[in-house]
């Protein structure tokens, strides 16, 4: 009996193992500036410049001393800054200011700023000390 030639089926396989690398190859590479696309759109949705801004101004806030007037005037501008933040972009935005007990000094006493930052795409957490001098 005379041998079959299969030679050309090892030429077929190897087009076929071949393609469906290439293809494979295709996908992972289509699939890159999607993830590059996401992560530019992520870095300029981040609303920098307004956490900054909400920062400077309660920084000064945090630095009040614990007397009446000065928390009649914490949520005054408590009520300002969520009115603004709602009027402008539709952020919902917590602070609070509270003095800690273990972490002072001679000369300063530091109070811990916690600021809360959410507009629906960004949720932001920022808590940091803020000193005010000793009288």
């Amino acid at each position: 009996m005379e041998r079959l030639d299969d030679e050309g089926q090892w030429i077929v396989l190897m087009g076929v193992v071949v393609a469906t690398g290439m293809f494979i190859l295709a996908i992972i590479i289509n699939q890159a500036p999607m993830v590059g696309q996401s992560t530019s759109e992520a870095v300029l949705e981040f609303p920098k410049n307004e956490i900054q801004d909400i920062r400077y101004h309660l920084a000064p806030l945090a630095q009040l001393d614990n007397s009446s007037e000065s928390n009649k005037t914490i949520d005054r501008a408590k009520k300002d800054m969520r009115a603004l933040s709602m009027a402008r972009n539709n952020a919902v935005m917590y602070f609070e200011t509270n003095s800690t007990t273990n972490m002072a000094d001679l000369f300063y006493r530091y109070n811990r700023l916690t600021i809360r930052y959410n507009n629906g795409v960004t949720e932001y957490y920022e808590e940091h000390l803020v000193s005010v001098r000793l009288p």
